[in-house]
């Protein structure tokens, strides 16, 4: 089942964080780690991730650098800052305030779901 566009669109900023909380990533990688994880819900175009990242970037939270891959390319990588990594972290409790209120009205309260 697809899922709204408004749902997404407010998640992107945190799993871009979770990626590069884990490990230095270039643009395309995110996009194809965020769709194996996802079993495809997420699946951004270039057009949607750069925004966000060049965002991220002016805000501090992330840095980029570019560095030789394979075949003479040169890759523009994304680091988390520390700045970043608190946002993160930020972003989860948020996230996981959202899920738990979310899920208190969908099972019928807070009454009904401590039976």
């Amino acid at each position: 089942m697809p899922i709204e566009k408004s749902l997404l669109t407010g998640s992107t900023t945190t799993l871009i964080l979770k990626l590069l909380e884990e490990r230095d990533m270039y643009g395309y990688e995110m996009i194809e780690t965020l769709a194996e994880r996802s079993d495809h819900t997420f699946d951004f175009k270039a057009g949607t991730l750069y925004p966000i990242l060049h965002t991220l970037e002016k805000q501090a939270l992330v840095e980029s650098y570019e560095e030789r891959a394979p075949q003479d390319r040169i890759r523009k990588y994304y680091h988390l800052t520390e700045a970043g990594r608190l946002r993160f972290q930020e972003k989860q409790q948020e996230w996981t305030s959202f899920v738990t209120a979310m899920e208190k009205i969908l099972k019928g309260g807070a009454a009904h779901a401590a039976q």
